[in-house]
């Protein structure tokens, strides 16, 4: 990571946390609730959460626009998971349901689901549709790494 403090929002409770340079990321744990910051994992968001992990976050935040009646959302789960647990904690990864959470799909003119989108200082910085294979995701998520 990077030389200086960087800033994790808690995927559990939401609590923003500092991270001191040259502290394991991978490792830390939320000063609030004691849960890990990374899993591995995609973690839940509710539109709360969502605009807290996008906007504090001071690494990407990669979220899966989604929904529990899409087919091609079923497809592209074990996907977004497995590049999850490769990539974090130079990413935080978040799944999104759309139908849940209409207000956030609305807001960023979610059209077609799965829409992935890569935030950074709460401004988008890329957006895809559709079903991706590993390789093209994480080929896709590599200039944004942190």
């Amino acid at each position: 990571m990077s030389e200086t403090n960087i800033h994790i929002v808690c995927p559990n409770c939401a609590g923003t946390n500092r991270i001191a340079a040259g502290k394991p990321v991978a490792e830390a744990k939320c000063g609030r609730c004691g849960e890990a910051l990374f899993s591995g994992h995609p973690a839940l968001a509710s539109a709360a959460q969502f605009d807290k992990q996008v906007g504090r976050s001071d690494v990407p935040v990669v979220v899966d626009f989604w929904a529990d009646w899409c087919g091609p959302c079923h497809a592209m789960a074990p996907i977004y998971e497995q590049v999850a647990q490769e990539l974090e904690p130079r990413f935080r990864f978040l799944k999104l349901d759309t139908e849940a959470e209409p207000g956030i799909a609305a807001r960023y003119n979610i059209r077609g689901i799965p829409t992935l989108m890569v935030f950074k200082g709460g401004k988008v910085l890329a957006q895809r549709a559709g079903v991706q294979d590993r390789q093209s995701l994480k080929a896709w998520l590599a200039p944004f790494a942190a």
